[in-house]
């Protein structure tokens, strides 16, 4: 069996029973260590915690190299441990498809993740439209994909929930050119990076998906003992020390709603000022009134 475990988003003791449970039986776990990190616990504090010797995969080896996690699967017990819920990035669901190819069972056990304890800034999360993500812009590379989506959900008047970049493991391009197995710091993006970048962007589209005064709340260190949450335009929230890693953002549609408002309100300090700044955008993106189409003329 194939056990996808995801551990919640900061402790070790954020893992379920089931969870738990089934690690403790497997011959071998992994845990995926580069789209998130689990930010009040270490390694060997979860091998402690689990009883059980924990095998870090990178991207290399769970996109390429999953032959090696799926090894003898079928007759022995295998952990796949992932940070959130196991289905917050593509490559965990292209894990178990791998699997069931190869007549591996699997089973998913979940967990709370980014995608809804976002909520707990007191939007509702009914109110989101689609997730992007920000990767770090380099020099010749700064890709704007994103954007588009921004756009459909701001024009439906929809919350957007933006997961910023982490590179855990990379390595540069000379040293990936050169074959070198050397790997550069683990980096993090903050809110001002990209809240930069988001203005960047626009600035370079111009068509107003989003202004420098569009409300943003952004998030910090989500489900840990230091969680917080800041309120502002993104020009704003693009000068914000938001402090230690993770990370996220969401970007307000339209449609927000005065209990929503009367909850964002508790995250700044010019409550009439952010109040005057949905306001605002909400007035900006309001749709035009429907008119009636006209009859054709009689000939």
């Amino acid at each position: 069996m194939l056990y996808l475990v995801g551990l919640g988003l900061s402790y070790k003791s954020d893992i379920t029973v089931r969870g738990l449970e089934a690690v403790r039986k497997c011959s071998r776990v992994y845990l995926e260590h580069y789209t998130s990190i689990l930010m009040a616990a270490s390694q060997e504090e979860l091998e402690e915690y689990y009883g059980k010797e924990i095998i870090l995969a990178d991207r290399e080896m769970v996109e390429t190299g999953s032959d090696k996690i799926l090894h003898n699967a079928e007759n022995e017990d295998v952990a796949f441990l992932v940070v959130g819920d196991p289905f917050g990035a593509t490559t965990h669901t292209d894990l178990v498809l791998r699997a069931k190819h190869s007549n591996i069972p699997v089973e998913i056990i979940h967990n709370a993740s980014v995608m809804n304890a976002a909520g707990s800034c007191g939007l509702q999360l009914y109110n989101f439209g689609q997730t992007v993500s920000m990767v770090f812009f380099t020099d010749n590379w700064r890709p704007d994909s994103w954007y588009d989506k921004i756009w459909e959900n701001r024009k439906i008047g929809l919350h957007t929930l933006v997961l910023l970049d982490i590179k855990v493991k990379e390595q540069s391009i000379e040293n990936m050119a050169r074959g070198r197995l050397i790997y550069e710091p683990p980096r993090y993006m903050s809110i001002s990076q990209c809240c930069e970048q988001l203005l960047e962007v626009e600035e370079n589209r111009g068509t107003k998906a989003y202004t420098p005064d569009t409300p943003a709340v952004a998030i910090s260190r989500l489900g840990s003992g230091s969680q917080s949450f800041k309120v502002g335009t993104i020009k704003e929230l693009s000068e914000y020390d938001a402090g230690e890693p993770l990370h996220s953002l969401v970007i307000l549609g339209r449609q927000c709603h005065d209990l929503e408002l009367e909850y964002l309100l508790e995250f700044t300090d010019n409550r009439e000022k952010f109040t005057n700044d949905v306001r605002a955008d909400q007035e900006y993106f309001k749709p035009a009134p429907w008119v009636p189409p006209t009859e054709p003329a009689d000939e």
